[in-house]
Parts: C-alpha cells; structure tokens; sequence
C-alpha cells in the first residue's frame, strides 16, 4: 500500500510542476518580455511629449469619480432589494446585470446614441445638443458598466448580513442611526474596501467607453491602445502598459490584505423585512428608475437595430441584422463561440487543478500556483495582449485562434480559480486521508467526490469564462486578425466606419448569446 501511495504522490508531483510551466509561459514569460521591451528611446518619448502626467491625472479622476458614483447607486439598490419586500425583486437582479453581458465598448456607444447629437436622449427631451464627449461621458458610461458589477457586490453583503444585532438594538431602544454608525458601518466597511477597489481597477483599466466618449479627454489605456493599434510602437505601448499596470497591482494587492484580514461572520437569523407600503413603493421606484437607466444603453441599441432609419424613418425592418451577418457578422459569432467554449473547458480544468493542489493536495508548489492564479487579476486586458504581441510574435502561435483562447484563459483566469478554491476549502479536509486509507487516489477522489460536490460552482466557472470571452476586447485586439477575429472586435470597426446600426446588431447578439448561457447555467444549477 505505501509502494502504491509512494508512487501515486510521485506522479502527482508532475501535474503541479506542469501547471507552474503553464503559468510561467502564459503570464510571467510574457510580461517579463514587455518590461525588456522598453529602452530609453521609448521612455524619452513617452516623458517628453509632456502628456503624461495629465492622462495619468485624467485615468484617476474619472475612475475615482466612476467607484463614487457606482457605489453610492449600488448601495442604494442593494438596499432598496435586500432591505424591502417591495415587488418583482428577482425580475429586477436579474435586469440590473445585464449590461455586464456587453462589452464596455458597446456601452460607451450606447452613451453616445443616447447623449451624442441626435441622441435618443437628446430628441426626446427636445434638447439641441449635450457635452457627452469628455470626462461627464466617460463618467456616466463606466458608471453604467460598472454599476451592475458593485451591485452584485453589495447586494452578496447585506444578503449574509446577520438580522439578530438589529433585532438586540431595537429592543434596548438604540436609535437607527447609532445602529447604522455601529453595526452597519464595521460590518460594510472591509467588503466596501474591496468594491471599491474593484470598481476602480475595472474603470480605470478599461478602454472600451473611453475610446468612445472620451473626445480630448485622454485616459491611460486610450493612449496605449492608439499607440499600438494606430501607430504600431510597441516601445511606448509597453512603457504605457507599465504604467497602466502599475495602479491596477497595488489595488490588487491593498485588496488581498484587507480580504486576508476581514473576520468571517455567521448567519444565525437572515434578514425578513415585513411589507411596509411608503418604504417598499420608494424603493420600487427607486429601483424601477436606475434600472431603466443601467439598461439605457441596450434599449438604445435595440431601437439603432430594429429601426429603418432612425429618427427619420421609425418603421421596424431586420435589414440591418441581415446585412450585419453578410458583412462578416456570422463568421465572426462563430470565431467568438468557438474561443468562449474552448476557453470555458480549458479554463475550468486548468482552474480545478489549479485549485486543488494549492487548497487540498498542498506541495511546495502550492503557495506559487495560488500566487500567481490570484495575480492575473491585477493584470488589465490590454496589457496582457501587448506582452502577448511581443513575446508570441516570433512563434507559429502568433495569429491563430489557440493564442486567442490562452490569452483569454489567462486574462479571466483569477475569478473562477477562487470560486473552486472556495469551494473546495470549505469541504471537509479529512477526505483524502480516508480516501488513502481506502485505497482511492487523489485525482479520482476529485472527480467522483469533490467536483460532483462542487456541480454549481462549476457550472458558474464555465458561464463566467464564456460570457466574458464573448465580451472582451482588451486582450484580443492586439492579437485577432482577418480570420479569427471575435465579434466584438466589429464594433470598433462598424463605429469607425459610421455603420452604427450594424454595431447595435452586434452588440445584441452578444446579448442573446449570453443571456442563453446564463438561462443554461442557471437551469444546471437549478437542478438537484
């Protein structure tokens, strides 16, 4: 038995080993190539346009002004589902995260369609024109794509609030606002900490609604992307990156010791608000008017699509949808799916493994692979694509569709990694001692008894990955060429073009695609 043992932790040695040779490959290889990149040719030219410190300046005020703005809605909607039996609650969840199934690029043209000239906005409050291009229009568009992300955040926290403190306080007649200073503040303020700093890096390392509304207003990423895609000087791109990369890995990390730090808490009695008409008709029409306004964009896209011509010729046609797909349309959904499926399998491999060696099956590699797992998230998009660009390049890899699929396994890889190793932490840890004591190997206990355990979670990796492939642009379009493209990718082209009713047909395909993997996920989850 201890032969068998013996060699059993022997060749389990290899699969750590082979993922630290994937990690290293994928994410450190790279990056290290994008830091070479950079010589003094490029940091001249990148310090002495004198720019700089204005787009720097520029990236901070509007992610600053985006986490504000996005929190303080976020907590008010929280509120208004968590804390009031007002009506249709889960109708409106589900509504108030489905811009977080379109790219941020189609969010910053849904802000111009809506408060461009000729806006949908703009014509029906009879208003001649609007400054949507600048710092306001980057504000109100990541503040609609980053509003249902700290919603979703929130909301998970004052749904596992414990109700019996309040219930203590309000029988020895403690007022609400000395029950808000001292039991809601503490308990809010470490998992705010961490919403706020994911709204911030989101934000601040997106290009997509920039790139639409910014105008003059330049932000970090804007710069970099016109740097590499315009002007194809991977030297200043990569000084950028550098740059860019800089603030997104202190959040990173100012966010992981505030989690490391956070004290767990039990649920004894969940919160039950009875109905109370005045509170739950505000808090209907509270949430009624920012959903509508978190799906402004997508309403817009609609009527773009379904519409002759709009404002001139109001009367519904699909002609656009047909000669979308004409124009590439098809092939390109396709190219997308076929990336997101391949993604989604990989990725949820790669992060069972990943997850298991560093949660149960602990080795001296387990500290390194749960190291760098977490570290893709304070990577941005656009920064791994250009590393990918200069260290793939020279490979038979460079432009084709598997360098699509790693890039993206790797971009997305941090989320689902931490729900299995959640997952996994939480289940009991004696297992793998019974199961040698009974002869059952590690990796079949992980098939037949953790991951059938684990069948939500998994079906939540897989969605997560393939809704967000489906979406991304950051990482790709440095890489994508004429035929793999995904999708998305056709946005900034119909846009540049003026073809904004073929962009709106794109970005409701996404849609579709996505709502359908959610409904999917959500009936495997369903079942028992």
């Amino acid at each position: 038995m201890k032969n068998i043992q013996s060699k059993e932790n022997a060749r389990l040695w290899i699969i750590p080993a082979f993922l630290g040779l994937i990690f290293a490959a994928s994410i450190l290889a790279p990056l290290a190539c994008m830091f070479f990149n950079i010589d003094g040719a490029s940091l001249n030219k990148v310090f002495s346009k004198g720019e700089l410190p204005t787009v720097i300046g520029n990236s901070l005020l509007s992610a600053t002004l985006t986490t504000l703005v996005s929190l303080t809605l976020a907590y008010l909607l929280a509120l208004c589902t968590e804390r009031s039996a007002m009506p249709s609650k889960g109708l409106f969840r589900v509504l108030i995260t489905l811009p977080m199934l379109i790219p941020s690029v189609s969010i910053g043209m849904g802000t111009v369609l809506l408060g461009g000239n000729n806006g949908l906005l703009i014509n029906l409050l009879g208003m001649d024109s609007t400054h949507v291009y600048g710092l306001v229009g980057i504000v109100w568009g990541s503040v609609m794509y980053a509003l249902p992300v700290a919603y979703l955040m929130i909301s998970n926290i004052l749904k596992y609030e414990d109700c019996s403190p309040y219930e203590a306080a309000r029988v020895l007649g403690i007022s609400k606002y000395r029950q808000f200073a001292a039991i809601t503040l503490p308990y809010l303020r470490k998992p705010m900490i961490a919403a706020a700093f994911s709204v911030f890096t989101l934000s601040f390392t997106d290009y997509g609604v920039p790139l639409m509304v910014g105008g003059k207003f330049k932000t970090l990423p804007m710069v970099m992307y016109q740097e590499v895609i315009g002007q194809l000087d991977f030297g200043q791109g990569s000084v950028y990156g550098v740059i860019l990369l800089t603030p997104a890995v202190i959040a990173f990390l100012l966010d992981l010791l505030n989690k490391n730090r956070a004290n767990g808490s039990f649920v004894i009695r969940p919160f039950e608000p009875p109905k109370q008409t005045l509170r739950d008709g505000a808090a209907f029409v509270t949430t009624l008017f920012l959903t509508i306004l978190s799906l402004l964009p997508i309403l817009s896209f609609a009527v773009l699509a379904f519409v002759r011509k709009y404002p001139a010729d109001l009367s519904l046609t699909f002609d656009h949808v047909f000669k979308t797909l004409q124009m590439g349309g098809g092939k390109y959904l396709v190219n997308s799916v076929i990336i997101s499926l391949c993604v989604s399998v990989i990725g949820v491999i790669l992060c069972v493994l990943c997850a298991y060696f560093s949660a149960r099956a602990v080795s001296a590699m387990s500290r390194f692979l749960h190291l760098v797992a977490m570290a893709t998230a304070a990577i941005p998009g656009v920064v791994l694509g250009l590393s990918y660009v200069l260290f793939y390049k020279s490979t038979p890899l460079y432009g084709s569709l598997a360098l699509l699929v790693i890039v993206n396994t790797v971009h997305f890889f941090a989320s689902p990694y931490l729900m299995i190793y959640t997952s996994f932490s939480k289940i009991n840890e004696n297992l793998e001692a019974v199961a040698s004591t009974l002869g059952i190997g590690k990796l079949r206990l992980l098939k037949d008894v953790l991951l059938p355990t684990c069948r939500q979670t998994v079906a939540e990796m897989l969605s997560f990955f393939f809704v967000n492939c489906m979406m991304t642009i950051s990482a790709v379009s440095f890489l994508a060429n004429t035929s793999n493209k995904p999708i998305a990718l056709m946005i900034n082209q119909f846009e540049a073009q003026a073809q904004m009713e073929a962009a709106a047909v794109v970005s409701l395909l996404i849609l579709t695609v996505n709502i359908a993997v959610k409904v999917v996920t959500s009936c495997i989850k369903s079942e028992r």
